[in-house]
C-alpha cells in the first residue's frame, strides 16, 4: 500500500529500491525513525516522516518492502515464520529475505543450512546479536570464512554480558571452540573466566571428549604415576597426563558449585565421555576403580532427581549431593599427588 506512505518517503524509497540492495533494516525509534540499506557502495539512510501512527506506518512500509523483495504485498509471509527454525528455507532466495526489513526474516536466514559467508555478513549488518552470532558461527562455511573472526571476537567480548545465562554460556563456548576462529590468547582468556563463573569450563570439557578432542588451555602439571600396576598402566595415562589433570580439576570446580541442572547434566556427560574408552573390565586397584567409575558417569544418574525438582543453586546442590559426592571423591583420588 504505497499510498499509505508519505509522498516524500514513497519517492525516496522508489529511488532506493531501483538499486541493487544487499540488506535492509528499520530503526523504529519514535523520535527519528529511519530505513537503512546496505549496498555494494556502503550504507544508505533514509529518514522516515510518518503521516500516521508509527506502528501502522511501519507495517505499510514493510508491506512495500516485502512486495518488492518477495512478491508478497501482504507483508512477510506467515508460512515463512513457521519455517524459520526448521531448516526448510533452502528453496528460497535467502538474500531476498534480507530486503524485507523484518527481523524474523533475518532469523530465517541465520537458521538456514544454506547460509554462506557473504550472506552472514549481510545478515550480521541487518541484526547483530549474540544469538545470531552463535548460530552463524556454528556453520562451517561462515566459521572458515571472513566472518568467522568477526563473529568470534563479538562473542568473546560479549561473554561477560551473559552473566547468569548458564545455558547460553555453555553453548557459546562450545561454538567458539568448534569454530576454529579463536586465538590461543582468546581460548586462555575464556578458560580463565571459569575462575569466576565455572560454567565456562563446561564447554571445554565437552570438546575435550570429542572424537577429535581439543586440548584444554593452561594445562596443569602431569601427575607422576608411581603406583600403577604394569599391565594396566595405560588405562590411567589419560587421567595422569597434563590434559587429564586439567580436565579433572575443572570438573571438580564445576561439580562443587554448579548453578543449574543443565550445567550438571552436561558436565556429567562430559566426564563419562572423556573416560569412556578402555574402562569396561573390573579393576581391583583403587586408582583404576576410580577411573572405571568415572567412565560410567552420566546425566542419567541425576535424571530421577531432576524429574521431581526444578531446583537450581544451593537447593539443587543439596538434592544431588548423594550422586555428586562419590564422583567428586573419585576425581580427587585421581588428582592426588
Amino acid at each position: 500500500m504505497t499510498e499509505a506512505l508519505s509522498p516524500e518517503d514513497h519517492f525516496r524509497l522508489q529511488v532506493l529500491l531501483a538499486q541493487d540492495l544487499l540488506a535492509v533494516r528499520i530503526d523504529e525509534s519514535e523520535s527519528s525513525p529511519a530505513l537503512y540499506a546496505l549496498t555494494d557502495r556502503g550504507e544508505a539512510r533514509i529518514p522516515l516522516f510518518p503521516n500516521t501512527r508509527l506502528d501502522k506506518y511501519l507495517r505499510h512500509l514493510r508491506e512495500l518492502l516485502s512486495g518488492h523483495a518477495l512478491g508478497s504485498p501482504g507483508g512477510y509471509p506467515v508460512f515463512l515464520t513457521r519455517w524459520t527454525r526448521h531448516g526448510q528455507m533452502e528453496g528460497l532466495n535467502l538474500g531476498r529475505l534480507l530486503l524485507t526489513g523484518e527481523p524474523e526474516a533475518v532469523v530465517a536466514v541465520v537458521h538456514s543450512p544454506g547460509l554462506s559467508d557473504e550472506l552472514a555478513r549481510h545478515a550480521w549488518w541487518a541484526m547483530p546479536s549474540i544469538e545470531n552470532a552463535r548460530l552463524m558461527l556454528s556453520r562451517e562455511a561462515v566459521a572458515r570464512g571472513s566472518m568467522g573472526p568477526v563473529l568470534a571476537n563479538y562473542l568473546v567480548e560479549h561473554l561477560p554480558f551473559l552473566q547468569d545465562e548458564h545455558l547460553d554460556i555453555m553453548d557459546t563456548v562450545v561454538v567458539l571452540l568448534n569454530s576454529g576462529a579463536l586465538s590461543d590468547e582468546q581460548r586462555a582468556a575464556i578458560w580463565r573466566r571459569g575462575e569466576r563463573v565455572n560454567t565456562h569450563y563446561v564447554g571445554f570439557l565437552e570438546v575435550a571428549g570429542w572424537d577429535k578432542p581439543q586440548p584444554l588451555p593452561l594445562p596443569l602439571p602431569a601427575r607422576t604415576a608411581a603406583s600403577m600396576v604394569a599391565e594396566e598402566a595405560a588405562v590411567l595415562a589419560r587421567a595422569f597426563a597434563a590434559q587429564g589433570q586439567t580436565f579433572l580439576f575443572a570438573a571438580a570446580e564445576i561439580l562443587e558449585h554448579p548453578e543449574t541442572q543443565d550445567v550438571v547434566n552436561r558436565t556429567l556427560d562430559a566426564i563419562g565421555r572423556y573416560f569412556a574408552d578402555g574402562w569396561q573390565q573390573p579393576y581391583e586397584v583403587p586408582l583404576l576403580q576410580a577411573a572405571a567409575r568415572l567412565a560410567r558417569v552420566g546425566s542419567a544418574q541425576v535424571a530421577p532427581i531432576f524429574a521431581r525438582s526444578s531446583a537450581i543453586g544451593s537447593l539443587m546442590r543439596r538434592k544431588i549431593e548423594p550422586v555428586v559426592a562419590p564422583i567428586l571423591e573419585d576425581i580427587r583420588t585421581l588428582l592426588k599427588g
